[in-house]
């Protein structure tokens, strides 16, 4: 018997034996890697931080190799994934790790039980919600619900990791749809006043909202969005991050000022991927 890190070496090296010897369609559906863009980086890249909502349902076959590619692709340190299935996440980091070498913790925010949409048995159904992966080990998860999420469970999530060598607060979100304002408000205000208690934090997340809306009001107060175009007066021009070319996707600094950030549109969801490289502030 095979166990602990031998099993995992072992069970890389059993993924990587089918990709070479059955090539890129294996029976037990094992994908190869996915080729990255000329200049990908080959590790992760310290203090990059991503944002993403993956889409769901939008799982089509494959889906969940080209997200991997994906975050490979940039390489973040901590990335935040909103409407995500814990068993899409599980396969995600697998291939993170196997196929790109790039490993990562996992840590879950997940709001509902669905076997609609996250597949799995009646009776045992995959988690739907949030999900923080970092290149650190995380602690403190606290996982809230909102106490209204509109015409679906909403919350956020919260971990601490390690950002610049220190610690820092990460919180991961996702607002109720955009049709319902009122309500985002109300889950702004709850999530605004845990974020207040921290001097470093980062905040990711699908706000379903455009800059100047009343509702960031309180997001607004606390920090800067990575965008340096992008604030409540809805005067700069902000990047859009969704298919219908507006701006719902936020990284709120708290402590730290963005050196450079990329908005980069990907075939594998309806938002763009949205991430970031930070120095102290």
């Amino acid at each position: 018997m095979v166990s602990g890190t031998g099993a995992r070496w072992l069970a890389g090296a059993m993924v990587v034996a089918c990709m070479v010897v059955v090539g890129p369609s294996a029976p037990n559906g094992v994908p190869i890697a996915n080729p990255l863009p000329a200049g990908a980086p080959k590790d992760v890249v310290p203090n990059r931080v991503m944002t993403w909502n993956i889409c769901n349902p939008c799982n089509a076959s494959g889906y969940n190799a080209g997200r991997a590619a994906e975050i490979a692709t940039y390489a973040p340190q901590v990335v935040g994934l909103q409407e995500a299935c814990v068993r899409d996440v599980e396969r995600i980091r697998d291939y993170l790790q196997y196929l790109y070498g790039l490993e990562y913790h996992v840590e879950y925010g997940s709001v509902v039980d669905s076997w609609s949409r996250c597949g799995g048995l009646p009776w045992s159904p995959g988690g739907f919600g949030q999900a923080v992966l970092s290149a650190a080990p995380m602690t403190d998860r606290v996982n809230v619900e909102y106490p209204d999420g509109g015409s679906e469970d909403r919350g956020y999530m919260a971990v601490t990791t390690l950002v610049d060598g220190r610690p820092v607060r990460v919180f991961n979100t996702h607002l109720a749809q955009r049709e319902q304002q009122p309500v985002r408000a109300e889950q702004t205000g709850v999530l605004a006043a845990a974020v207040a208690r921290h001097d470093r934090a980062i905040v990711l997340g699908d706000f379903n909202a455009v800059p100047d809306a009343s509702e960031l009001t309180a997001m607004w107060g606390l920090g800067t969005d990575v965008d340096p175009e992008c604030g409540p007066s809805g005067t700069g021009t902000c990047e859009p991050t969704t298919d219908w070319r507006s701006k719902f996707d936020y990284i709120f600094l708290r402590g730290f000022v963005p050196t450079e950030h990329g908005v980069h549109l990907t075939q594998y969801s309806d938002h763009d991927v949205l991430h970031a490289d930070l120095r102290p502030a």
